[in-house]
């Protein structure tokens, strides 16, 4: 796709670009905008209880995806990320067909391909086949996503880096703080959270926990959510509460059963780690990844989806169709070993930035500029 040199316009021209971008509050979102100066405005996530008030923080269920809000918002552009888990391919045509009549133009980035939530993939599948073929321009973010799309659809996606999660100021401190401790034990991190249908933590537990054992001062640290590791918890998974108490009680691990981390919450927790694992079957990207190339933490990811494309990691085998548990050894034990430095750095976080921006915005100029063309 060849994108337009902005020019200036005069009114509300092409310069005064208004984005409905579903969810605008989310970090990935919010760091597609420049750091300094200006760039198009996106609309502020409308609150699910009241439609017609900005939410601050509250923006599930999305309430731009709904028909109506589409068919009567003042934007420009409508821009879709996530968050369309729960909505049916039907009601997701319906969303496009608004779209159509008003002569919007569609954005759409493909964050997954395999939907991290669903057990599987016939929902998600359905849903990207509305999606996808209606759009005016895709994006994602790895070379690998946009070779499964060219081969899925026939369509051609523009790919663009996930931008920094954690801002760069908590980056600074965190990396130097780091640095500081380097020599300082080792901790290798296991979040099972609130068990998303892609994580299989019971896979690679024995594994992490006999690997660890191995290396002198080497700690394993299990994080969970108290819905999934409580006695009383709504989504309670007994055989893995089971294991990870009778294993802490044996010293091999330590057990952190908690509420939801707050942002700064989970980068401290992340910067407190070595290494990392993600125990994931199946997925695409990944947001905590990029988390921990901010802070300096060593991701070991599973070999499914595309996360060793998205930046540095140790790879493991792990998807629908099996797992290595040797291979996720040997990741460790490199890790221990050599300690390699991952992350990314600030400055080259903050020039992606930029870039990313940028080209959304050249990227909505020119979808802007044509569909007014076209009135």
């Amino acid at each position: 796709m060849t994108l337009l040199n902005p020019s200036p316009t005069t009114g509300r021209g092409v310069d005064q670009i208004v984005v409905a971008s579903v969810p605008a509050g989310h970090v990935y979102v919010r760091h597609l905008s420049p750091a300094h100066g200006p760039g198009p405005r996106r609309l502020a996530d409308p609150d699910p209880a009241a439609p017609d008030r900005a939410a601050t923080q509250r923006w599930w269920p999305p309430v731009m995806l709904d028909p109506g809000w589409a068919a009567t918002a003042d934007f420009d552009l409508f821009h879709l990320q996530f968050g369309f888990d729960a909505r049916s391919p039907e009601h997701l045509a319906d969303l496009v067909d608004a779209l159509r009549r008003r002569g919007k133009p569609f954005v759409f980035t493909v964050h997954d391909l395999r939907n991290p939530h669903h057990p599987s993939r016939e929902l998600h599948d359905e849903q990207l086949d509305v999606l996808i073929p209606a759009a005016d321009a895709l994006v994602t973010l790895t070379d690998g996503a946009a070779d499964e799309i060219r081969l899925r659809w026939g369509r051609e996606a523009v790919v663009l880096p996930h931008p920094h999660v954690v801002d760069l100021r908590t980056m600074a401190v965190a990396q130097d703080a780091r640095a500081r401790r380097r020599n300082w034990g080792f901790r290798i991190g296991l979040h099972v959270k609130s068990l998303r249908a892609s994580m299989d933590p019971m896979a690679v537990l024995p594994t992490l926990v006999e690997t660890v054992r191995s290396l002198p001062g080497a700690v394993l640290q299990v994080n969970g959510h108290r819905d999934v590791l409580d006695d009383d918890g709504a989504r309670r998974d007994a055989p893995l509460g089971s294991y990870l108490r009778e294993r802490a009680a044996a010293g091999e691990l330590e057990l952190h059963v908690h509420d939801y981390f707050s942002e700064p919450e989970l980068f401290n927790h992340l910067g407190s780690l070595d290494v990392s694992v993600l125990p994931y079957r199946f997925g695409t990207h990944s947001g905590w990844l990029e988390a921990c190339r901010d802070l300096g933490t060593t991701v070991v990811a599973p070999t499914c989806g595309y996360f060793a494309d998205q930046g540095p990691v140790l790879s493991y085998r792990l998807d629908e169709d099996g797992y290595d548990a040797d291979s996720l050894a040997a990741a460790i034990v490199l890790a221990y070993e050599t300690r390699p430095r991952l992350g990314a750095a600030i400055d080259v976080r903050r020039h992606q930035r930029a870039e990313v921006a940028q080209a959304h915005d050249l990227l909505y100029r020119s979808l802007v500029r044509t569909s007014r063309g076209r009135r």
